[in-house]
């Protein structure tokens, strides 16, 4: 498995909930798009004689944000450079 600073769940037991959960992700996905990067997915289904549970884990790394500092400008003076 690749390197990873965090995971997201996804877990429905109940029927609408799991026809709903590809709309969970998606939006969680579209919120996050320029801040996380998938490593992984792994999709679970369990079951009992009553429930169905479905999981989606999503690993993600975190997107390092460059900052740049502006410079700072020099501005010219009648009588010379302003410090």
């Amino acid at each position: 498995m690749n390197v990873f600073d965090g995971v997201r769940v996804f877990s429905a037991t109940r029927h609408t909930d799991r026809a709903m959960i590809g709309e969970q992700v998606t939006d969680w996905l579209t919120a996050n798009a320029n801040k996380v990067e998938i490593v992984d997915t792994v999709v679970k289904q369990s079951s009992d004689s009553e429930f169905h549970c479905l999981s989606i884990l999503l690993f993600y790394r975190r997107i390092a944000v460059v900052k740049v500092a502006a410079t700072p400008v020099v501005q010219r003076a009648a009588g010379g450079v302003k410090p």
